[in-house]
């Protein structure tokens, strides 16, 4: 067997957060501002040299400009998620104010700042699915009974999709657990029925790998996005009715479960998106 050695880029992605780590108590400026960003970067390269060290392929390694629209399609998305959230007000940031002296110089670094952290949701999360499923964690996992998917059940999930998108806006204090799942029911029966990527196709071929994986994979993040967002200066807090205490972090107990939806959301998003440009590939499915 060829001996596969650690990536170049996973070595500096070690360093990245370790660096980071210290500076949480050094603070030295301006990295303590960005620290989000570069320490995800870390994240992201060091699990794509594991993950290549493991199988001899990765993201980065052998799909480098799928990976990098990643990054680019993981921004828009979190702002889809910032433009729901001026009705939801379920968290906010602080620790932004002083990027720089001249406030119009401010909100363009607040607004670089945050593109450049989102853009790290999306690839995180692909490469953490891929250190899963390069150890083999789920691959044997089968569902024992093939199921028939109807038209109705894909329209009838499409329904409840929009249904959770509207129903936050106009009524945010109790349905706002909803937005979580909007788009993973509007768009993974589209993706289904166009032959992409979809956790319903998944499902269909009695195959677990992948959602067990995504699942797995969104709560690895958010206890990571949780821990690093606790120590930081630029950070966000909860405003959350009902459920607000035992907190983990900054996050309550509860919103924990909230990772779990999230991540096949991102996945539904992602084939969506991707597929109104490039033919499947299927990235996640070999």
């Amino acid at each position: 067997m060829k001996k596969r050695g650690f990536k170049f880029y996973g070595i500096i992605g070690i360093i990245l957060i370790i660096l980071v780590e210290i500076n949480f108590f050094l603070k030295i400026q301006p990295f303590a501002n960005w620290y989000f960003p570069i320490v995800w970067l870390g994240y992201i390269l060091t699990i794509d040299a594991l993950v290549y060290k493991i199988k001899g392929s990765s993201l980065l390694s052998n799909r480098p400009y799928s990976f990098l629209g990643m990054f680019i399609i993981s921004s828009l998305f979190w702002w889809i998620f910032e433009f729901t959230n001026i009705s939801l007000n379920n968290w906010s940031y602080s620790g932004l104010e002083n990027y720089a002296q001249n406030p119009s110089s401010n909100n363009i670094l607040k607004n670089l700042f945050g593109t450049l952290s989102f853009a790290t949701v999306l690839p995180a999360l692909f490469e953490t699915v891929e250190l899963i499923r390069a150890i083999g964690l789920f691959e044997k996992k089968k569902l024992r009974k093939k199921h028939n998917i109807t038209k109705h059940f894909l329209y009838t999930l499409i329904s409840l999709g929009i249904l959770c998108f509207i129903l936050p806006i106009f009524f945010p204090e109790f349905t706002f657990p909803l937005i979580w799942l909007a788009f993973f029911f509007l768009l993974d029966p589209i993706n289904y029925i166009h032959k992409q990527p979809s956790i319903i196709r998944h499902l269909k071929d009695k195959k677990l790998a992948i959602p067990l994986s995504l699942l797995l994979a969104g709560i690895i993040l958010g206890f990571f996005w949780e821990f690093w967002n606790y120590w930081a200066i630029p950070k966000w807090t909860y405003h959350i009715p009902f459920v607000d205490f035992f907190k983990v972090f900054e996050m309550p107990v509860l919103g924990y479960l909230g990772y779990f939806p999230f991540a096949f959301e991102l996945y539904s998003m992602y084939w969506f998106i991707r597929s109104l440009f490039i033919k499947s590939e299927y990235l996640l499915i070999r």
